[in-house]
């Protein structure tokens, strides 16, 4: 059963994803939704997708400051003016302590009410969406939600440096294979695409790539009962509190 979110209660969000275009494939239609509404939104990107893009001129090290420069005009399509870069390697992402504390530390920085993220769940019937980068992240954001950020006795180092625990209300998890609630983005579909088409050193073929983002999202309108002509995002949405 299909069921439309309603976003306007929501006044923070941190959204954690393993490269920069991540959120605008699976998410860049519901920050706009949510930024129009007056929430802050804020990204954080785990690795710099130094491993992306197909330019065998173009320097690994400079990939990285190419895709930074993209995700950040990205994002400000959609509302965002709030980027962390965690500086990870891209492709070599592990889930682990390292990544839960940073994560955690994020987390108490922001105070989201809503954090987004990934899927933690190898799925074999999309497996793009299952990137080990994507998974890797997923699994780490889901343990710095739970029960990492919120417990006073995990990583006290943060707590020495004056942030105290924060517990997350929602974890919305983009991408996962029993997502059943969708968000309406009909009205920002095109700065959706205006969003995803700022990554330029990721396309071959541009139109091409909007011709199935708007063929994914059309699709999961039509799945979630939405009238003819709508476009939606989905997520599985997890109560944390």
């Amino acid at each position: 059963m299909w069921s439309v979110l309603s976003l306007d209660e929501i006044e923070r969000v941190l959204i954690v994803t393993a490269h920069p275009d991540d959120v605008d494939f699976g998410a860049a239609g519901t920050v706009a939704n949510l930024t129009d509404r007056g929430a802050k939104v804020t990204y954080c990107i785990v690795t710099d997708g130094q491993a992306g893009g197909f330019d065998d001129s173009i320097p690994r090290p400079k990939m990285a400051s190419i895709r930074r420069a993209e995700q950040t005009a990205a994002a400000a399509k959609v509302g965002v003016t709030e980027l962390v870069f965690l500086g990870w390697m891209d492709g070599v992402v592990v889930a682990g302590l390292e990544l839960r504390h940073e994560l955690s530390r994020v987390i108490r920085q922001h105070r989201p009410q809503v954090v987004i993220s990934q899927s933690p769940e190898l799925n074999l019937q999309r497996i793009y969406a299952s990137h080990p980068d994507h998974l890797a992240v997923a699994q780490s954001t889901v343990a710095a939600v739970y029960p990492d950020a919120r417990n006073p006795y995990a990583f006290t180092d943060l707590i020495t440096d004056g942030l105290q625990p924060w517990s997350v209300d929602e974890l919305w998890v983009m991408g996962h294979a029993a997502s059943g609630e969708v968000v309406d983005i009909t009205s920002q579909i095109d700065r959706k695409i205006e969003a995803l088409l700022c990554h330029e050193s990721q396309h071959r073929d541009p139109s091409g790539m909007v011709e199935r983002v708007r063929a994914w999202n059309s699709g999961l309108a039509a799945g979630a009962g939405l009238p003819e002509g709508s476009f939606a995002e989905s997520f599985t949405v997890v109560d944390t509190r």
